[in-house]
């Protein structure tokens, strides 16, 4: 099975969805299940995980919603308040709902040291309970603290988002290759490759861009901590559906068809439980 392990719905309102921002055009339109589907089947892939990309409970019902009536999406990462004293009523509350795998927060858009903060810890450490996985949405700047993070809790799974975002269009930066080898000593922690295209200068690139980054995930995580993900539709800034998977596709060609099965819908189905 091949699992697209990252995308997002959403029905857009300006006023909400702040960040898509006037250079971001293709975005400002209504994204949902029946928009995806057909892209799916048209490029062989059989599901999707469904992340939030709005931070509300209105959301995260709003996706539960969505693959209540769609069975091609296969889990939901969810937003809940990690600070809230009544999160472990919330969390109860979803994780009723099978489908409900995971939580996210946008910590890209915090402080380098969200992540360290006694009241959002204290939040993440009561997912484990409930068996929910965490996306880590950091860049480059916060990837300490999310070392510290995945040390502090090693039953907790966690998985990176985006690589964490380099700067794709210049040479590998030294720290960026450091920290994703600290963080990849976790063995709770995995990685998408996602959001890839979107990191580029202008959103113009070539295949061979993405190959010393891919080739440093590649090398630190292994075969079995890594998923593919299209980040749909924030991807159509630089890329369609189709560019976005043959980027990931045509990089797995010289391995065999068992690691390419790992990357392209195992080792999601086994971290978000599907």
């Amino acid at each position: 099975m091949i699992i697209d392990s990252h995308q997002h719905f959403w029905n857009y309102n300006p006023e909400r969805d702040t960040w898509i921002d006037e250079s971001m055009q293709v975005l400002k339109k209504n994204f949902l299940p029946r928009n995806l589907k057909p892209i799916l089947i048209n490029n062989g892939i059989d599901g999707c995980i469904s992340v939030q990309a709005d931070q509300s409970y209105q959301e995260t019902e709003f996706l539960l919603k969505c693959a209540s009536n769609n069975k091609f999406i296969k889990g939901v990462v969810g937003w809940v308040d990690l600070c809230s004293p009544n999160l472990e009523k919330k969390l109860e509350k979803y994780t009723s709902d099978k489908i409900f795998k995971g939580v996210r927060h946008i910590v890209q858009s915090e402080s380098p040291e969200y992540l360290l903060r006694k009241d959002v810890q204290s939040g993440i450490s009561k997912l484990s309970k409930f068996n929910l996985t965490f996306d880590l949405l950091v860049t480059p700047i916060q990837l300490q603290s999310a070392i510290k993070l995945v040390k502090i809790f090693p039953n907790q799974k966690f998985v990176l988002d985006h690589i964490a975002k380099p700067r794709i269009s210049e040479p590998l930066n030294k720290t960026w290759v450091s920290d994703i080898i600290n963080l990849s000593k976790y063995s709770n922690v995995f990685c998408k490759i996602s959001g890839l295209v979107t990191e580029t200068k202008g959103y113009n690139f070539s295949e061979t861009d993405f190959l010393p980054f891919l080739d440093v995930i590649f090398k630190y995580f292994g075969f079995d901590r890594i998923m593919y993900g299209s980040d749909w539709p924030v991807c159509l800034l630089a890329a369609d559906y189709k560019k976005v998977l043959e980027i990931i596709s045509n990089y797995l060609m010289s391995y065999d068809s068992k690691i390419r099965e790992k990357i392209m819908g195992t080792n999601a189905k086994i971290f978000y439980n599907l």
